[in-house]
């Protein structure tokens, strides 16, 4: 890697440490990606892009140092939860939808059976 990109995962990683120590200088002390790359004075794309490794080094330390949940993830769960009840929903008012369906062509079928309505109806 060239002294450029080296000195940015420098940069990251002394941010890191002091966002972890609460010792933030440049951010708003969150612990996020937006925050480590403010503190680092890098911008986010080339977090997430070129230095993707760091990223999920820093989640991989929040989780491990201060026994919290990154907010991506949370945020995720939340995503994931309500997905999975959309889903539920949805395959709800499918079955309702079929059943309802059956017994349409159930009925149509009865009605084209019968040459005389009265028949059918009384027999």
């Amino acid at each position: 890697m060239n002294q450029p990109h080296e000195n940015e995962r420098s940069r990251i990683r002394a941010a890191m440490d002091r966002l972890l120590a609460g010792q933030h200088t440049s951010s708003n002390g969150s612990l996020t990606v937006v925050a480590l790359a403010a503190e680092a004075g890098v911008h986010r794309m080339a977090l997430q892009k070129r230095h993707a490794d760091l990223k999920e080094e820093f989640y991989a330390r929040v989780r491990t140092e201060t026994h919290q949940t990154p907010a991506v993830e949370r945020r995720l769960r939340k995503e994931v939860v309500r997905l999975k009840q959309a889903l539920k929903d949805s395959r709800t008012t499918e079955a309702e939808s079929r059943r309802r369906a059956e017994q349409m062509a159930l009925a149509a079928a009865v009605l084209m059976r019968c040459s005389d309505r009265t028949q059918c109806l009384t027999g």
